[in-house]
Parts: C-alpha cells; sequence; structure tokens
C-alpha cells in the first residue's frame, strides 16, 4: 500500500482539504494507498511514496529520495490526479 503525505504550514487547513479531495481521487482511480495531512516540520520526519503540497510550501522537502509534487492550485482535481498518477 502506498503512502501519500499532504503536507502545508500548520498541518490543519489547507492540507486536511487536500487530503479529503486526494481519497476520492485515489478511490476513483483504484489506487490503493492510505493519505494523511501534517505540517511541514513534521513531515520532515516521516516517509511517503508521495508529498503534495503548495509548491512555496513543498520544496523545502525536495530530495532526491522524495516524490514531491509541488501544486500551483490545491483543490483542482485535475491537478491533484496527474501528481499522484505521476508519482504512484
Amino acid at each position: 500500500m502506498k503512502k501519500i503525505l499532504i503536507v502545508c504550514g500548520n498541518g490543519l487547513g489547507s492540507s486536511f482539504m487536500v487530503s479529503l479531495k486526494v481519497e476520492g481521487i485515489i478511490k476513483k482511480l483504484g489506487i490503493d494507498a492510505t493519505v494523511e495531512h501534517t505540517d511541514l516540520s513534521s513531515a520532515k520526519g516521516m516517509s511517503a511514496d508521495l508529498y503534495l503540497g503548495s509548491r512555496d510550501i513543498i520544496m523545502n522537502l525536495a530530495s532526491e529520495n522524495r516524490n514531491v509534487a509541488g501544486l500551483i492550485n490545491l483543490l483542482d482535481e485535475q491537478e491533484l490526479k496527474k501528481a499522484i498518477t505521476d508519482y504512484l
């Protein structure tokens, strides 16, 4: 099972809304994955198959060991779907 981590500044508002949207998308696509949301500081110590968040926040997690997708519009279903299918 894959793990998708949604990251925002505080780990509450926007990451929670995006996680709900992502859960719907992976269900439609038939992808077996868990979705969690968290803040940037906590995300640095967490492992996941895909990290999603706004470009300005998520690029703080960029490394050669992480699949990181920076989003322009956090709630755009097509952008989320593309990020998920590109990395999982």
